[in-house]
């Protein structure tokens, strides 16, 4: 299985994951449950960009900045880890609500982007076969983690 479809796959359980966040946090009435949920989401969101970045996006940094997105991708996920950490600072459950909010909007918006320009930069710039090594390396990477 290539790398972009492993990833697409990902992307859809996070866009499901969001649908939920976005539907329950705001009836939540503890900050701790808040807290719990964002927690939850950066380590999920930590080990996808973790791979992604290495298996992924490193062989295609000289092709995204040269058409200026490379350092706009890293600004995204630093945006999206800030807005996680904001969220755990929060001293209200108002604030912790927001910042979680605008966490899954940003995480949204760096998905879209992921899946509108750099999976099919992807598709066009490497081999069949590259796309499809790199999928084995996720799934072997997988398998590791779930020992």
């Amino acid at each position: 299985m290539k790398i972009t479809d492993v990833l697409r796959a990902e992307h859809t359980v996070f866009h499901n994951l969001f649908d939920h966040i976005e539907t329950t946090v705001p009836r939540h009435k503890l900050l701790a449950q808040v807290k719990s949920v964002a927690d939850t989401l950066e380590s999920l969101l930590r080990a996808h960009s973790m791979t992604e970045d290495e298996l992924f996006i490193a062989p295609l940094e000289h092709y995204l900045e040269q058409i200026g997105q490379r350092d706009i991708f890293h600004e995204e996920h630093e945006e999206i880890d800030r807005q996680l950490l904001e969220v755990q600072k929060a001293r209200s459950l108002k604030a912790a609500r927001q910042n979680l909010l605008k966490a899954v909007a940003a995480s949204r918006k760096h998905f879209d982007k992921e899946e509108r320009v750099v999976f099919p930069l992807a598709e066009r710039v490497l081999k069949a076969r590259t796309l499809s090594d790199l999928g084995d390396e996720w799934m072997k990477r997988r398998e590791a983690a779930l020992r």
